[in-house]
């Protein structure tokens, strides 16, 4: 992201007159702040966001994550946390930061619950999310050299977009009358891609909010973003007009519908833009987890291209000074004219799937049973991705059991969220620790990476059975 900082006056009362002070930026930041197009450490260095997101809030017990994530190059981490509405509440903000801090990362905290209000009823409001941060301010004061406060995720969903900007002006107004001096952060409505474009349009209101002109703005590329062309337009809006902005989250372009993370990833970095990518593991699905389950010595497709891949994280971060890194170089890319936007059609509000083969499901069962719908979510040249939907029937299971026969060759590569055993073409799939216990009509969703020998990739009829 990038802010602007103005110059602020403090008045000093002395015994015979009142004197102007000019406080020039530098002297007046407390912490991370803009100067010019650049965020900057309190010392005036250039400190460009290079990283990842954490899934914290439901993973609370992968500490390791942190010095993981460092160790993979990083130099951000972005953490998502819970204010109680729907996930959490995190209670351990102030051990968080000290994960960060040991592991020399910027941390950027997030709370996830206010995602996609206006359309998703279970959604925190962006005051919500405020009230939280108040409730947290012990373990936050202080620390402004290290943590972001990024005030709500995606807070604002396809409905009613255009209620954001006053959302998140009193927001922004809210947390600095409660003493917060952080570096702020605000996530674009529409599910964070900003397509119906209030985020862009609205920006400099949205700055002018902040008294102390330290808010950065975030926007989130998905399916939206999925050409070179609605990537390059996008930025350069911003870039012309002095707007400071991150890409606070993004995938990769597993298919032509993805977001093309080559241009994405380029272009941040030849205009000394911040990008932390979606996200670290969690998620039981390949096309947005780095890692699988959570393994830092396996890097999914998606984890080698951020941290290994051209201008990725390895070949771009700078430790933050405070660390005792170097600083990271000043943007130096030049607007380009903008051209007119087309008008975009409304996006699912997660990355959308290829087309596939029509699911197969399990007979419905009676009593202490279960059901399995097993389905192709992707597939390409020698592979795929499916996934399998167990759901408990008219009683609580505490275990369950899918199993399925292939019919032309294929294999399981590579599986989450469940054991999975092969006899030939005989596949067996138990839960694991966590996902067994079902209650009534609950579910509960595997995955796997498979290979076929790309000419026929039928879905297999599944059974499944519960104790």
């Amino acid at each position: 992201m990038k802010r602007l900082l103005t110059s602020v006056g403090v008045a000093v009362l002395a015994t015979a007159a009142s004197i102007l002070v000019a406080v020039s930026p530098a002297d007046a930041a407390v912490g991370l702040h803009i100067s010019g197009r650049n965020i900057v450490e309190a010392n005036g260095q250039n400190f460009i966001m290079r990283g990842v997101n954490h899934e914290h809030v439901w993973f609370t017990g992968q500490t390791s994550s942190f010095a993981n994530i460092k160790a993979a190059g990083a130099n951000t981490v972005r953490v998502v946390l819970g204010s109680g509405k729907r996930w959490g509440p995190s209670t351990d903000v102030a051990n968080v930061i000290s994960l960060c801090k040991q592991n020399r990362l910027i941390c950027v905290l997030e709370v996830h619950d206010t995602t996609g209000y206006g359309e998703d009823g279970a959604a925190a409001t962006l005051d919500e999310a405020v009230n939280y941060w108040i409730s947290q301010k012990t373990a936050l004061a202080g620390q402004e050299n290290y943590v972001v406060i990024n005030i709500g995720n995606e807070p604002i969903g396809n409905t009613n977009a255009g209620q954001w900007t006053a959302a998140t002006t009193a927001a922004i107004q809210k947390m600095r009358t409660n003493g917060f001096q952080h570096l702020l952060m605000v996530d674009a409505p529409n599910w964070g891609q900003d397509w119906q474009y209030v985020m862009r349009d609205n920006a400099q209101t949205i700055l002018n909010a902040d008294t102390q002109k330290n808010t950065v703005l975030s926007i989130h590329m998905y399916d939206v973003f999925n050409t070179a062309t609605a990537i390059r337009d996008y930025l350069d809006r911003f870039q012309n007009n002095g707007w400071p902005l991150v890409i606070g989250e993004f995938g990769w372009q597993r298919s032509p519908s993805n977001v093309d993370d080559q241009t994405l990833i380029a272009e941040a970095n030849a205009r000394g833009l911040g990008y932390l990518g979606w996200s670290w593991a969690g998620n039981n699905d390949p096309y947005l987890d780095m890692t699988v389950n959570f393994d830092p010595t396996q890097l999914t497709t998606w984890g080698l291209r951020l941290f290994n891949g051209a201008n990725g994280i390895k070949a771009t971060a700078k430790e933050a000074t405070i660390f005792g890194g170097t600083p990271s170089p000043s943007a130096t890319a030049s607007p380009r004219p903008s051209a007119s936007p087309s008008s975009s059609p409304s996006p699912s509000p997660s990355p959308s799937r290829s087309t596939s083969p029509s699911p197969s499901a399990s007979p419905s069962p009676g009593g202490r049973g279960c059901t399995a719908a097993y389905s192709i979510v992707g597939q390409w040249p020698g592979g795929f991705q499916a996934d399998v939907r167990v759901t408990a029937g008219s009683a609580a299971i505490s275990s369950w059991t899918v199993t399925w026969t292939f019919a032309n060759g294929q294999t399981v590569t590579q599986a989450w969220s469940a054991t999975v055993t092969s006899s030939g073409s005989a596949v067996t799939a138990r839960n694991v620790s966590y996902n067994g216990s079902l209650a009534a009509g609950a579910g509960t969703t595997f995955g796997f990476l498979g290979s076929w020998n790309g000419s026929t990739n039928s879905v297999p009829a599944v059974t499944c059975t519960a104790s």
